[in-house]
């Protein structure tokens, strides 16, 4: 696609020819330093989990990897309580867009629903029955999951567990395997306490932008130290950490909203 890194990756028509070779189960992520595509196929590798500091382009990323699953046919349920992160997908017949914490708890709840549902089916179909590949972006991840905790302590009645049922939702659905083709995109830098360890560890793709020494360690632990050059001012540019170990320097594929758009609704 390219002989090297470049400054900048925008939809151009060699990176559309790499975007048609694609199978419906993965997406580009962006360009290695040896100038060969960097991909997440959620087959195989079923949530990704990016981490950057403020303004570090994590919106960028979850959009330019959802219109591309769009794109095949998936449906995206976007949780988004800034209201601001991905306006090019709220009018998609194909995408749920929830916005107030009463709204994302409820349709993360909805989601343990659907996770029952598919397991069922699968269980009485196996594993090639087809079902719709749904994606789930969670824009600012880690200040949700605060709000969500603090709306279940208000209306959690007597009788109702403890740890809400939101949480348990979203930790079933990043355990849950392969066949029931429900699929995490996560922006933020969770925790123990925000997220349990179980669901946490269940990120196979980790796109560490310009993230602190401790944050690298704490979530991509095996990869070794945090590359020295990490923290270095350069727009797009990532390391990708995929199966705990393998880790790949990568300058990020760029949509714009219109290019997204476009690509979502197969018109690009």
């Amino acid at each position: 696609m390219t002989k090297k890194i470049p400054d900048l990756l925008r939809l151009t028509a060699p990176v559309r020819e790499t975007l048609e070779s694609l199978p419906a189960s993965v997406a580009l992520i962006g360009v290695g330093t040896d100038g060969q595509p960097v991909t997440v196929d959620l087959d195989y590798a079923a949530h990704v989990l990016v981490s950057t500091c403020g303004g570090g382009g994590s919106s960028t990323i979850l959009r330019t990897l959802t219109a591309q699953f769009l794109h095949h046919g998936a449906h995206a349920l976007v949780l988004d309580m800034k209201r601001i992160s991905q306006p090019w997908a709220r009018e998609l017949p194909t995408v749920t867009y929830r916005a107030d914490v009463d709204d994302i708890h409820d349709a993360l709840v909805g989601l343990a629903h659907e996770l029952r549902r598919r397991i069922d089916i699968a269980d009485r179909h196996g594993s090639d029955v087809g079902l719709l590949r749904l994606v789930v972006v969670f824009e600012n991840g880690d200040a949700t999951l605060r709000k969500l905790a603090r709306h279940w302590e208000t209306v959690r009645r007597p009788g109702d567990p403890r740890v809400s049922p939101a949480f348990t939702a979203l930790t079933d659905v990043l355990s849950a395997d392969a066949r029931v083709r429900m699929n995490v995109l996560f922006d933020g830098h969770p925790t123990l306490s925000a997220l349990e360890l179980e669901g946490r560890e269940q990120f196979s793709t980790v796109i560490l932008g310009q993230v602190p020494t401790g944050t690298w360690r704490r979530l991509a632990p095996a990869a070794g130290p945090a590359p020295k050059d990490r923290s270095r001012p350069n727009r797009g540019r990532v390391h990708v950490v995929q199966r705990g170990d393998i880790v790949h320097q990568t300058q990020v594929l760029t949509l714009t909203d219109i290019e997204a758009l476009g690509r979502a609704s197969g018109v690009s």
